[in-house]
C-alpha cells in the first residue's frame, strides 16, 4: 500500500503565498511522475500541476499558469508546490497524485496513488 501525504495547507489572505509538500513513504520515488489536483466544494476535482520523474518537465492549468510552481527533490523523496498571488478561486483541498510512469498526464484517471488532501482557504 503506498498512500502519499500531502502538508502545507492553511486559510491566508488573497494575495499571500503558501508551499505544499507531498511525500510518499515506501517508494522508489525518482520512477514515478506526480502531480498536484484540487477540489473546491460541490466541484470536481480539476488538474492543477504535473511533474516528470526527474522534474525536466512540467505542466499546468491554465488557471494557475504563472503564479504556481511544482517542484520535487528526488533525493528528499518530497514534491512542492509553490503558490503565489492566492486568489479566493484558489480555494480547494489539494491533492498529491502519483502514477505508475515517468511521463506527464493531466487527468485524474492516469493516477495511482492519491493523498487524503490538505485544504487551502484563500479569503478576500
Amino acid at each position: 500500500q503506498v498512500q502519499p501525504v500531502e502538508s502545507g495547507g492553511g486559510l491566508v489572505q488573497a494575495g499571500d503565498s503558501l508551499r505544499l509538500s507531498c511525500v510518499v513513504p515506501g517508494l522508489t520515488f525518482s520512477n514515478y511522475a506526480m502531480g498536484w489536483f484540487r477540489q473546491e466544494p460541490g466541484k470536481e476535482r480539476e488538474f492543477v500541476a504535473a511533474i516528470t520523474a526527474s522534474g525536466g518537465t512540467t505542466y499546468y492549468a491554465d488557471v494557475v499558469k504563472g503564479r504556481f510552481s511544482v517542484s520535487r527533490d528526488n533525493a528528499k523523496s518530497t514534491m512542492f508546490l509553490q503558490m503565489n498571488s492566492l486568489k479566493p478561486e484558489d480555494t480547494a483541498v489539494y491533492y498529491c497524485a502519483v502514477r505508475d510512469g515517468r511521463t506527464l498526464k493531466a487527468v485524474a484517471y492516469e493516477y495511482d496513488y492519491w493523498g487524503q488532501g490538505t485544504p487551502v482557504t484563500v479569503s478576500s
